[in-house]
C-alpha cells in the first residue's frame, strides 16, 4: 500500500501538467512503485501466492497501458520507460 504523501510525491514527480493526475504516465509510474514495494515483500514472505497474484496482475495493468502509449506516442513511451528504469 502507498500512504497518501508517497503517492502525492510519485504523482508530481511523473504528471505532464499541473492538475495531471491519470494521464498514463503517472499511472505507470504509481504501478511501478506499487510493484517494487510488493516485490520486496515476496522476498521474505516467499509463500504469500495471494499478494504474488495482485502483483501479477498490477503487471498486466502496467504492460496494458505502455502498450497504449507505444501504440499512440512511442516518444511518450521511451520517455517513461526511461525515466522510471523499468527495460534494462
Amino acid at each position: 500500500m502507498l500512504r497518501k504523501d508517497e503517492k502525492t510525491a510519485v504523482i508530481e514527480a511523473n504528471r505532464t501538467h499541473e492538475t495531471d493526475t491519470g494521464s498514463p504516465e503517472v499511472q505507470i509510474a504509481i504501478l511501478t512503485k506499487r510493484i517494487g514495494d510488493l516485490t520486496e515483500h515476496l522476498k521474505v514472505h516467499k509463500k504469500d501466492n495471494h499478494s504474488r497474484r495482485g502483483m501479477y496482475k498490477m503487471i498486466g495493468k502496467r504492460r496494458n497501458l505502455l502498450n497504449y502509449l507505444k501504440k499512440n506516442d512511442i516518444e511518450r513511451y521511451r520517455a517513461v520507460i526511461e525515466k522510471l528504469g523499468i527495460r534494462k
